[in-house]
């Protein structure tokens, strides 16, 4: 078997003239979802996310500014789904303390950047704190419900489930953002994740554990349940962010304000 513990690195060249088409300019765009997490089949589709700036006059108007974008497209049969957020909005939520955006400024497969991306990346580190842990451990549980709900189990949320909780930890441990699976378990150094990351790829978003140990996977979920929690209990990040003045900067310089 292909060893799934290789880092793959994906060509997102035909993801560029979508967000070169966007109706206001992007801060950033970047891809998500299975691709960055490293396990996508062949019929995952492109979750792209990223940040979109309106004009000044359409943010400070009385009318309602579009805060949030959405395109759905299929391009050769792959479906592309793109989101992007407002700057205003996307800074507050940088603010409070969602791992998902913050995943989003950091990813490596990036469509799209500015050099004022490049800041916010610098800036963004300060964001990080110790109560990112909730964020990762509500997602594993939502995950590890839909798991058990499925009858035949599902490759996919089980992955899921192990690829935040193995985010939370890191993250809490070093302070760094890291969504790939097969990356952090070059860290953990867990045997059955590379057995479920070639499940996925070659089993595509539906497919199934024929013979699924469950006894193993609710014990491997709770001890890194209770791994988290203990981490996040010991980690010296802070409270609370500390780059808002930063951000606001940055805000007021991209808007042309300052």
């Amino acid at each position: 078997m292909e060893d799934s513990t290789q880092i793959i690195m994906y060509n997102f060249d035909h993801l560029i003239p979508i967000a070169e088409e966007q109706p206001y300019p992007l801060l950033f765009a970047s891809v998500s979802g299975a691709h960055l997490y490293g396990f996508p089949s062949k019929d995952s589709d492109y979750d792209l996310r990223g940040v979109h700036i309106l004009p000044t006059s359409d943010v400070v108007g009385l009318y309602h500014p579009k805060e949030v974008i959405r395109v759905d497209e299929t391009i050769d049969g792959i479906e592309i789904d793109l989101v992007t957020h407002e700057l205003t909005m996307f800074f507050k939520m940088l603010l409070k303390r969602d791992g998902n955006v913050l995943e989003q400024v950091y990813s490596p497969l990036v469509i799209h950047t500015t050099p004022e991306h490049d800041e916010l990346k610098e800036i963004a580190k300060d964001c990080i704190t110790k109560f990112h842990a909730f964020h990762y451990l509500g997602f594993a549980q939502a995950q590890w419900k839909l798991f058990n709900r499925d009858n035949p189990q599902r490759v996919k949320p089980l992955l899921y489930v192990y690829r935040v909780l193995l985010t939370g930890i890191y993250l809490m441990q070093t302070g760094t953002i890291e969504p790939n699976l097969a990356q952090l378990n070059e860290h953990f150094n867990l045997a059955y994740i590379p057995d479920l990351i070639e499940r996925k790829i070659s089993g595509g978003e539906q497919g199934t554990l024929n013979e699924v140990d469950t006894h193993f996977h609710i014990a491997e979920y709770n001890r890194l349940r209770d791994m988290l929690e203990s981490v996040h209990n010991a980690t010296d990040l802070p409270d609370n962010p500390t780059c808002k003045a930063e951000l606001n900067d940055l805000l007021l310089r991209i808007r042309g304000i300052i």
